[in-house]
C-alpha cells in the first residue's frame, strides 16, 4: 500500500510590512513610527525619504534606526542601498530588476535585498533567482497607476503556490488586506491610510492587524 501523500508545508501566518510616507523631518516623525510599532506586529518598515543631501539622509536614518530596532523590526531604505550601512538599517527596496541588480553587491549577503516593480511574471523570477529576499507586488507606480486588484490577488496567489521566496502584497486600502493574505502573501504592506487616518495611527494599524489576523476564503 502506497504512503499518503504529505502535505505541503504550511507557510507561516501573513505579517504586516509598514511603509512610510516620505520623511522629511525624521524627529517629527519619530513619534508616529514608535507609535505603529508598539501597537502591532511589523515585520518591516519601508522607509521613504525626500530628496536631500547624503549626510541629512543618512542623520534621518540614524534617527530613526534605534525605533526599528527596539522592536526587532526590519529597516528598508526605499531605493537607496548605497546608505543603508552608513545608516544602520538593515537593508533596501529597489524598484525594477535593473536597479535591484545595480545594488546587490553593496548589499549581499549582510544585508536585505527586496525587490518590486516587477511588472511581469518574468521580472519577478529574474530577481528571485538573483538573490532577492523578497518580491512585491501591487506597489502604485510613480505616476500612480496600480493594476487591477484581481490581477495583484492572482499574481500573489501564483507565487505563493510556485515559490519560497517571501511575497509583499501591497494593499492601498483596508479592505485589500484580508483578500491579499488570504491569497497566500507572505506580507501585506500597508501605508497612506494608516497615516492618513482620522482615527490616528494607533487605532489604524491595529484594525489593520486584525484584518490580517482573519483573511478571507479566496473563492
Amino acid at each position: 500500500m502506497s504512503k499518503a501523500a504529505q502535505p505541503a508545508p504550511k507557510r507561516p501566518p501573513p505579517r504586516l510590512y509598514l511603509v512610510t510616507p516620505e520623511v522629511a523631518d525624521a524627529q517629527s516623525f519619530a513619534r508616529d513610527l514608535a507609535t505603529a510599532l508598539d501597537t502591532a506586529d511589523v515585520a518591516a518598515v519601508l522607509l521613504r525619504l525626500t530628496h536631500a543631501d547624503e549626510r541629512a539622509l543618512i542623520n534621518r536614518v540614524k534617527v530613526l534606526a534605534p525605533i526599528a530596532a527596539k522592536k526587532d523590526t526590519a529597516l528598508l531604505l526605499d531605493g537607496i542601498a548605497d546608505i543603508v550601512a552608513r545608516g544602520s538599517a538593515d537593508g533596501a527596496h529597489l524598484t525594477g530588476p535593473e536597479a535591484f541588480s545595480d545594488a546587490l553587491d553593496s548589499l549581499k549577503p549582510e544585508r536585505i535585498a527586496g525587490c518590486g516593480g516587477l511588472p511581469g511574471r518574468h521580472d519577478a523570477m529574474f530577481v528571485a533567482e538573483r538573490g532577492a529576499d523578497y518580491v512585491m507586488f501591487g506597489e502604485p507606480e510613480a505616476d500612480g497607476g496600480r493594476p487591477a486588484f484581481d490581477a495583484i490577488v492572482e499574481r500573489v496567489a501564483w507565487w505563493a503556490e510556485v515559490f519560497e521566496i517571501p511575497c509583499v502584497a501591497y494593499a492601498a486600502s483596508r479592505d485589500e488586506i484580508a483578500p491579499l493574505a488570504a491569497a497566500g502573501a507572505d506580507f501585506v504592506a500597508v501605508g497612506d491610510f494608516i497615516w492618513n487616518d482620522a482615527r490616528g495611527v494607533a487605532v489604524a494599524i491595529a484594525d489593520a492587524a486584525a484584518c490580517l489576523a482573519l483573511p478571507e476564503e479566496v473563492a
